[in-house]
């Protein structure tokens, strides 16, 4: 060993400071090694094998131990100018600064991921605060890596930043109303991964996939994605399907159009051919003897008939269509309304809309039972003597002019 002294002692002044360099790299390399290609190879098996974040956070942190060997044996080389001991000491602290803060950042990346991970994360996810987290981390890290890299305290720093908060507030100021978002959203559960909302501000239709501090991501059924700001989701009206999809029906609201010039008083032996009709003969019978009992207390003799009260095409037509729905496999009946009733009359006809809830709330299920539905009611009109109706088309005009001719 005193030889070796000796013999370093013994070269130039430059030699010396050069072996101490190489000597000092040297170093840092083999901490580096063993700690990376060692220590964490090793503990590999042991840590989460569903995502690498953990890693790579562990990776940044090993990365501290060879820059405080450098940071520290930069002051035992011999012959170096204060000035390059100072530089070398201020970057690798800022190095470490950097690794430190990349490390907390990936270990809360790590931590978020852990926890979407479990059930509750779809009701409460909190990616928007660790991303919140993130970001102080980042910005309290640019400014002790400014003051390392200046040799001055952060407080120095800390204490300029009062004349620059309308700068900061302006630069800042997405991720304050994101923030206030975030709370609201999750505090008042209006916004799961998951949801189907429609947002027609923003053109979207479809999937909630990700919740962030300054987004939402949202796949439209056509599978585009749309990127909304939080904050519009506060700001901006939106429709949330979530309780249709929970209540496992799915609302079907459609009227036919009758042309009401087809609408009249049905005569006795057409009430009578209606009876064929099986989910029509309890309606009959009760509705016959309801008339009658009002005809007979309510008409003096000798009255004339336009005065008794009869049943109609339209009236006997809305109670089979509600029959029909009460007794169709595919309506829910678990509490939802189910109704047939009349808006009013326009210049397209009478529409008889059809109000119920399918037991199922899968779209193309739900497309095909109200589908099925409509495709027997418009069969079935014509057995009341009722048509549908439609506005004239080409083929019209040509059949009325080709009879007139």
């Amino acid at each position: 060993m005193d030889t070796i002294t000796r013999l370093f002692a013994e070269q130039p002044v430059w030699a010396q400071s050069l072996i101490g360099l190489l000597a000092l790299a040297a170093a840092a390399l083999a901490v580096n090694f063993v700690l990376k290609r060692v220590i964490l190879r090793a503990a590999e098996p042991y840590l989460d094998q569903k995502s690498d974040r953990i890693d790579r956070a562990a990776a940044w942190l090993a990365t501290v131990a060879p820059l405080l060997v450098i940071s520290y044996g930069i002051q035992v080389i011999p012959h170096l100018y204060d000035d390059v001991r100072s530089v070398v000491t201020n970057v690798t602290q800022a190095l470490i600064v950097v690794s430190v803060a990349m490390a907390i950042v990936r270990g809360l990346g790590y931590a978020n991921e852990v926890y979407e991970r479990q059930p509750q994360s779809r009701n409460r996810p909190i990616k928007g605060y660790v991303q919140l987290v993130k970001i102080i981390v980042l910005c309290g890290a640019a400014i002790i890596l400014i003051s390392v890299l200046i040799d001055q305290s952060p407080l120095l720093l800390l204490s300029g930043l009062g004349a620059i908060t309308a700068v900061l507030l302006l630069v800042f100021k997405d991720t304050i109303l994101s923030l206030v978002a975030s709370v609201q959203l999750t505090s008042q559960d209006m916004l799961r991964v998951g949801d189907w909302i429609t947002m027609p501000s923003m053109e979207a239709d479809g999937d909630v996939i990700d919740i962030s501090l300054h987004t939402i991501k949202v796949q439209n059924f056509d599978k585009t994605i749309t990127t909304i700001p939080t904050h519009r989701l506060v700001s901006d009206a939106f429709q949330n399907w979530r309780g249709m999809t929970q209540s496992g029906g799915r609302r079907i609201k459609r009227s036919l159009n009758i042309d009401q010039n087809s609408i009249r008083f049905l005569t006795d032996e057409e009430v009578a051919d209606l009876k064929k009709f099986v989910l029509l003969r309890p309606y009959l019978q009760a509705k016959r003897d309801e008339i009658a009992q009002w005809n007979a207390a309510e008409l003096p003799d000798g009255e004339a008939p336009v005065n008794a009260r009869r049943l109609t095409n339209i009236g006997t037509l809305r109670a089979y269509a509600s029959a029909y729905m009460t007794h169709h496999p595919k309506v829910s009946d678990k509490g939802f309304t189910l109704m047939v009733r009349q808006l009013e009359p326009g210049p397209e006809g009478l529409p008889l809309q059809l109000y119920c809830f399918t037991n199922t709330t899968e779209w193309p299920k739900y497309e095909s039972i109200q589908a099925d539905i409509f495709d027997h009611l418009l069969a079935i009109v014509p057995e009341f003597d009722l048509r549908v109706f439609q506005q004239p088309s080409g083929l019209d005009f040509a059949a009325g002019l080709s009879g007139r001719s």
